[in-house]
C-alpha cells in the first residue's frame, strides 16, 4: 500500500527477511522519476516494488534516478538490478562511497578485515562460520551498480521542489539525509527510528568514533526540528523527530554510564555484550550487539575514560 508524503512522493513498505520486516522505499513520480532506497534483491521485494510502481502507472523501466541513503543491504541491495533496467544513476553521499560501498565492492578484502576486527574484540572462533554464512547470504541478496557521489549541501530536485543533501553519520559513516525547510520534511533513512534505536556499530571499515558522530547527528535533527520525518523502518512518518532524538541520546548516555560501572575490572567487548544484551540473539543480532558495544567503548576511550590493552590478541577495556 502506498502512503502519500507529498503530492508526488509516496512511501512503500517493502518486505525484508529481517526482524524489522519492512523497509521504506520512496517513489517520486515528478521528473526525474526517483526511487529513494531499494530493499534487497529478493523475489518478495521485487514483487512488492513492482506492485507499488504499478499503482502509480509506472514500471521498473520508468525509474530515472536512484538515491541510496546508506549502504546497508536492505537499503542498497536492489540498486544495481534497477540500474540495469534503463541505466538510472545511483546517487550516494561521497563519504559512503569512500567507506560503506567499498565494503561490498571489495568484499573479500573487507570480509577478512571484518573477521579479524570481531575476533580481536573477543568473538569466539567457533562463532565465525555461522557469521560468515549469514554475511554471505546478505551479500548474495545485493546487486551492485555504478555509483555517482553527491556532496553535502547539494540541492536535489524532488517532488517539484528542492531538497538539501545532509550528512547524518552514526548508523552509517556516509548516511545521507534530504531536508526541505519549507515543507519542514526530513527524509532520514535509519537515522531516527521509532520502537528501536538504530544500530551504532564500530566495524573494521568505519570511522573511529561512530557514536560521537551519532551524538552530533542527533543534535542536528533536534536543531532542524522537522514537522514530519520519513524513516526507514516502522513509521513510515513520525512527527516528533526532535523529541525522539533526545530520547535516543539519553539511551546512549545511560548505556555509557552502565559500561563504566561494569568495567571496574578489565573485560573484552564480547563478554561485555553478553552482560548488556542478555536476551537470546541470533548470529546477526550478536554481531550487531558486539559492534555497538565496541562503538561505546571506543567513544569512552576517546574521552579518556577507559584504558585498553591486549591479551592473546584480544582487546580488553577497563576504567583503570
Amino acid at each position: 500500500m502506498l502512503i502519500p508524503i507529498t503530492e508526488t512522493l509516496h512511501a512503500l513498505r517493502v518486505p525484508i527477511p529481517y526482524p524489522m520486516q519492512f523497509v521504506t522505499v520512496l517513489i517520486d513520480t515528478a521528473a526525474p522519476v526517483t526511487l529513494i532506497d531499494t530493499a534487497l534483491h529478493t523475489p518478495e521485494a521485487l514483487a512488492a516494488l513492482e506492485a507499488g510502481l504499478a499503482e502509480l502507472n509506472l514500471g521498473f523501466q520508468d525509474i530515472e534516478r536512484i538515491i541510496v541513503t546508506h549502504h546497508h543491504p536492505d537499503h542498497y541491495g536492489l540498486a544495481g538490478w534497477l540500474q540495469q533496467q534503463n541505466g538510472a544513476p545511483i546517487l550516494m553521499l561521497q563519504e559512503e562511497v569512500n567507506r560503506g560501498e567499498k565494503y561490498w565492492s571489495r568484499w573479500e578484502y573487507w570480509k577478512n578485515e571484518h573477521d579479524q576486527h570481531l575476533l580481536s574484540h573477543g568473538l569466539p572462533v567457533e562463532s565465525q562460520p555461522g557469521l560468515d554464512s549469514a554475511m554471505l547470504k546478505s551479500r548474495n541478496r545485493m546487486i551492485l551498480g555504478q555509483v555517482t557521489p553527491v556532496q553535502v549541501g547539494d540541492r536535489i530536485s524532488l517532488s517539484n521542489t528542492e531538497f538539501e543533501v545532509l550528512w547524518l553519520p552514526g548508523h552509517a559513516d556516509g548516511h545521507l539525509g534530504l531536508w526541505n525547510a519549507d515543507l519542514s520534511l526530513l527524509i532520514a533513512g535509519d537515522v531516527i527510528l521509532e520502537r528501536i534505536t538504530p544500530n551504532i556499530g564500530r566495524y573494521a571499515y568505519t570511522r573511529e568514533d561512530p557514536l560521537g558522530d551519532y551524538f552530533n547527528t542527533l543534535k542536528a535533527v533536534e536543531t532542524l526540528n522537522p514537522q514530519r520525518t520519513v524513516i526507514g523502518h516502522y513509521g513510515p512518518v513520525i512527527e516528533n523527530a526532535a523529541g525522539r532524538a533526545r530520547e535516543i541520546a539519553a539511551h546512549h548516555h545511560e548505556r555509557l554510564n552502565e559500561i563504566l560501572e561494569l568495567l571496574a575490572e578489565p573485560m573484552n567487548a564480547y563478554d561485555l555484550s553478553l552482560k548488556l544484551f542478555q536476551r537470546e540473539l541470533d548470529t546477526f543480532g550478536r554481531r550487531f550487539a558486539l559492534a555497538e558495544v565496541v562503538a561505546h567503548l571506543e567513544h569512552l576511550r576517546f574521552q579518556g575514560k577507559l584504558q585498553v590493552f591486549q591479551v592473546d590478541g584480544v582487546w580488553r577495556y577497563w576504567r583503570g
